[in-house]
């Protein structure tokens, strides 16, 4: 019952975020030294993108987890956590210091890849229910 293509996007995922991650340290980097961005602004937006890996890792384990041992618990969680995820990557897209274009192109696809992730959670938890 295990779903292949979830295991597929959550690996997926996990590779693009390590990007994602990288890209968005360096553009934090980039905006300090560039624009005049405010110290009290800089420290908030560079916790919440660490908090976010933390959540990402957290995600992707519980759900390659679940999916590999057809538990819905572990499943759930991560659909939590991925909500979590969500919420901090509309953050980045909409609500940090400065958004840069490269900003808003990076956190579309990982909210695309999030979203898709989502769906096959939720497809795979009712597999395993029923």
């Amino acid at each position: 019952l295990s779903s292949v293509p979830l295991q597929m996007l959550l690996y997926i995922n996990g590779v693009y975020y390590i990007f994602y991650f990288l890209a968005t340290l360096a553009m934090i980097v980039y905006k300090s030294q560039v624009f005049s961005y405010p110290d009290d602004f800089l420290a908030p937006d560079l916790v919440l993108l660490f908090m976010m890996a933390i959540l990402e890792v957290l995600q992707l384990y519980l759900g390659s987890k679940g999916n590999l041992t057809e538990e819905e618990a572990p499943l759930g969680l991560s659909l939590a956590a991925t909500v979590g995820s969500v919420l901090l990557s509309v953050y980045f897209l909409v609500w940090q210091t400065y958004v840069l274009r490269a900003d808003v192109i990076i956190s579309a696809v990982l909210l695309f890849t999030h979203g898709l992730e989502a769906a096959l959670k939720v497809i795979a938890i009712a597999a395993f229910v029923s």
